[in-house]
């Protein structure tokens, strides 16, 4: 029961942090390229998770009297790291892209689709989700449309890029889940954030044109997603996936879309409608009801 309360506040920390995190990756599109915004971030987690990793590994190498330095030559961890890496890439890429010719609201709900994708890829993987699980996701899903419905109509080159945003995301969950036991937290997702960073470079100096100037303009906005959003709350995923299977993970990450919309009312003071209130509190409803645990039926 306390391994799962602590997967759940990680996990709810993480999503409070994303959700805040929207509004700076939405102003930073004013300033440079997708892609140039994904390739910094993705360094500044690095940069920002490297002094703190080495930090713990002296403390507790001082303080227990063993190496804690030959976890980096753990195979299992840069294997985990790569691989949770090229679908998170994908995903925030898709994502950024996404939000140039769609509006917010209606990128938050394609986005959040991956509550329906990780269930199917789990039941694949032969993991059978728990019976209240279905019944969540309809909810979520219902919520969700609720929250973010309102905005632009038709679908758009921008609408196809989140649907493989959502796609990849469920990926991503999916690879944490398997690789987050036995790796360290802060390591995987140091590995994970510096081959993102490397495989948005890519196309950022083809596709591109970075330059200093228009960097240093988005410098608030990269160091809020970089330092916390990448680097903080993607820990912090890890750390709650060790405790909490997948599909009740995916879920309780969908409130990211439920505090976006709570921090635009706070920051950019747009307040949510009698739809949204109700889109809320349906996907809180179906995040509390994931929490109860229902007792599988033993085969005869």
């Amino acid at each position: 029961m306390k391994n799962k309360i602590t997967g759940t506040a990680s996990l709810l920390f993480a999503t409070i942090i994303w959700g805040s995190a929207f509004v700076a990756q939405s102003v930073g599109m004013d300033y440079i390229d997708p892609f140039t915004f994904q390739a910094v971030r993705c360094l500044l987690a690095v940069i920002g998770l490297l002094p703190i990793i080495l930090i713990v590994d002296i403390i507790k190498s001082i303080a227990t009297g063993k190496n804690y330095f030959h976890q980096w030559l753990n195979r299992r961890l840069w294997i985990g790291g790569a691989l949770c890496a090229i679908p998170l890439s994908l995903a925030v890429n898709l994502q950024q892209v996404g939000l140039v010719s769609t509006d917010p609201g209606k990128s938050a709900f394609l986005t959040a689709m991956y509550i329906v994708i990780v269930p199917i890829i789990g039941i694949f993987l032969r993991r059978k989700p728990s019976p209240i699980i279905p019944v969540c996701v309809v909810l979520a899903v219902a919520g969700l449309y609720f929250l973010c419905s309102t905005g632009s109509a038709g679908f758009q080159f921008g609408d196809l890029c989140l649907v493989l945003c959502a796609f990849m995301f469920a990926v991503q969950i999916t690879f944490v889940d398997l690789f987050t036991q036995g790796t360290d937290s802060l390591k995987l997702n140091l590995i994970q954030s510096l081959v993102c960073s490397i495989l948005s470079a890519i196309p950022m100096f083809l596709l591109e044109s970075p330059n200093i100037r228009s960097i240093s303009m988005c410098a608030i906005p990269l160091c809020y997603t970089g330092f916390l959003s990448m680097g903080l709350a993607y820990s912090m995923q890890i750390i709650g996936q060790k405790h909490i299977e997948s599909s009740v993970a995916s879920l309780i990450m969908s409130l990211e879309s439920v505090f976006a919309v709570i921090f635009s009312a706070l920051i950019l003071h747009k307040f949510m409608s009698p739809w949204e209130t109700v889109g809320c509190i349906l996907v809180f409803s179906a995040v509390i009801l994931s929490q109860i645990p229902i007792p599988r039926k033993k085969a005869v």
